[in-house]
């Protein structure tokens, strides 16, 4: 990871002769950068930032200077200003004339994508900075790294897809088991019903049929009516029969 981030501003610190001021700008920006450069114990942004300041005193005495931009360019980069420093990139890639000045440049803005995570597109610019300058190891050995970096996303998203998948299946699942369950429940709870709806039913009828039972209908009960008048008819003669009998006997005694 050092040698992706350390690769970027290879081949462009020169000092051109110019004015005295310029070049005295242009080297304390150079010695800022690389004191910040050769600090692996931490991220030295205050030394960048203060390069990135010497490096503009010198362009405002000499705007549009390509090597000093492209500088300007590493120190905002440097300074994880990434965006910054892709558009300062892109506009060095289309104003320099050499394809291996391209292919730094085109270098550089892959740098400046993959850092933020633009993983596909930092692969684009990698590929483009090699077709200017093939042999170019450090950009063969970045893109290697992004497309590994793409592979493990890939393989990532994969695994999330399968995990979101198997939790949807177990969702689906979980609900058909619920309305299984419920309309297990439901059957269960229909058929109480009907079952306490045939007793009751059940109980209706025997209580139709006992209140049947206790009833008598208006025949039986004129027949009733008419067996009982004939048995009291019975009674009555019987009773006169007896009467006579008796006052016949009482009479046959009184003669003797």
């Amino acid at each position: 990871m050092k040698r992706f981030i350390l690769l970027i501003f290879a081949g462009f610190f020169t000092v051109i002769a110019f004015g005295q001021n310029e070049r005295k700008f242009v080297r304390s920006g150079n010695k800022l950068f690389m004191e910040a450069v050769r600090d692996t114990t931490r991220l030295d942004t205050v030394k960048f930032s203060q390069a990135e300041e010497e490096y503009q005193k010198a362009l405002n005495l000499r705007p549009g200077h390509d090597q000093w931009n492209f500088n300007l360019a590493g120190a905002k980069y440097k300074q994880m200003r990434f965006e910054e420093a892709e558009r300062k990139f892109e506009e060095l890639a289309e104003k320099f004339d050499t394809p291996e000045e391209q292919a730094r440049a085109l270098h550089n803005i892959g740098n400046s994508q993959l850092m933020q995570m633009r993983i596909d597109e930092s692969i684009e610019s990698y590929k483009e900075a090699l077709r200017r300058n093939p042999n170019d190891l450090d950009t063969k050995y970045n893109l290697a790294y992004a497309q590994m970096l793409k592979n493990q996303q890939e393989q990532q998203q994969q695994q999330q897809q399968d995990q979101q998948q198997n939790q949807d299946q177990q969702q689906d699942q979980d609900q058909q088991n619920n309305q299984d369950q419920q309309n297990q429940d439901q059957q269960q709870n229909q058929d109480q019903q009907n079952q306490q709806q045939n007793q009751d039913q059940q109980q209706q009828q025997q209580q139709q049929q006992q209140q049947q039972q206790t009833k008598i209908s208006p025949q039986d009960a004129e027949q009733l009516l008419q067996a009982l008048q004939n048995d009291e008819r019975d009674i009555q003669e019987r009773v006169k029969k007896e009467q006579a009998a008796k006052a016949r006997r009482i009479r046959t005694e009184k003669e003797w």
